[in-house]
This record gives C-alpha cells, sequence and structure tokens, in this order.
C-alpha cells in the first residue's frame, strides 16, 4: 500500500481503474469520431426519404384537386346546358319572341340575387342616370 502526505491511500487497484477508465474514455472519442460521420449520412438519408415522401403526398393532393375541380366544371357545364335547354324552352312557349315585357320579368327576378348594398342606376328621360354622388359624402338630398 502507497501513502502520500495527503493521507489519500492510492492503491493499485485505484491505479487499475483510472487506467481503465482513461482507456475507456478515449476508446468512446474515437468510436464517435467514425460512428459520427455514419450518423450524419444516415440522418441525410432519412431527412430526404421524408421530403421525398411530402413532396409526393403534395402531389397527390394536387392531383386529387385538379380532379375535383374538373369534375366541378363538368357539373357546371351540365348545369348551364340545363339552363340553357330551360330558357329555350321558355322562349319556344313564347311563340319565339321576346317581349320587353318578359325582359322587364327577367329581370326583376334577377333583382332577388343581389344583396343589399347593390345600387342599380336608373337612366332618365335623356339616357343619363341619376348619380348618388353626394351619397358617399353623407350630404342629405334636396
Amino acid at each position: 500500500m502507497y501513502s502520500n502526505s495527503n493521507n489519500i491511500n492510492v492503491t493499485p487497484r485505484l491505479i487499475k481503474g483510472a487506467i481503465w477508465s482513461v482507456a475507456g474514455i478515449i476508446l468512446l472519442v474515437v468510436a464517435m469520431a467514425f460512428i459520427r460521420p455514419w450518423y450524419n449520412v444516415w440522418s441525410q438519408e432519412m431527412e430526404g426519404k421524408a421530403e421525398f415522401a411530402k413532396a409526393e403526398q403534395n402531389r397527390k393532393i394536387k392531383i386529387e384537386e385538379a380532379k375535383a375541380n374538373l369534375e366541378a366544371e363538368k357539373l357546371n357545364a351540365q348545369a348551364e346546358i340545363e339552363r340553357a335547354k330551360g330558357a329555350a324552352e321558355a322562349i319556344r312557349i313564347e311563340n319565339g319572341s321576346i317581349t320587353p315585357t318578359y325582359i322587364q320579368y327577367l329581370w326583376v327576378r334577377q333583382q332577388s340575387d343581389l344583396s343589399d348594398k347593390t345600387v342599380i342606376y336608373v337612366p332618365t328621360e335623356t339616357n343619363l342616370p341619376i348619380l348618388e354622388s353626394t351619397r358617399a359624402l353623407g350630404i342629405p338630398k334636396d
């Protein structure tokens, strides 16, 4: 048994443990020096696969959206055809003539689709609209 002036007992077993600890740390550092580059390559490969999967999913989503838009356009076209057939049938029923009264009826029927904030300018006798320029300023009308 060895002893020094600080009263710390340095035994061969303690020295042997310290040497093994230092050797273990050195071995761990050397192993990490070799393992880390391989880990970086593997990590980048996994990131690339994840990005590829995400891009593939985004592509599939865009394809499905395009298919849905195409289907909607086809249905809109069919609806327009049916509307035109209805209008043609209405004209045929009226003996093939569109009268001014029928045009007024269509105009009045169309007004139900307008919002409350829609402004319609009706022409006067001189075919000029009555402008509401004072409306936006809040000036009361005479």
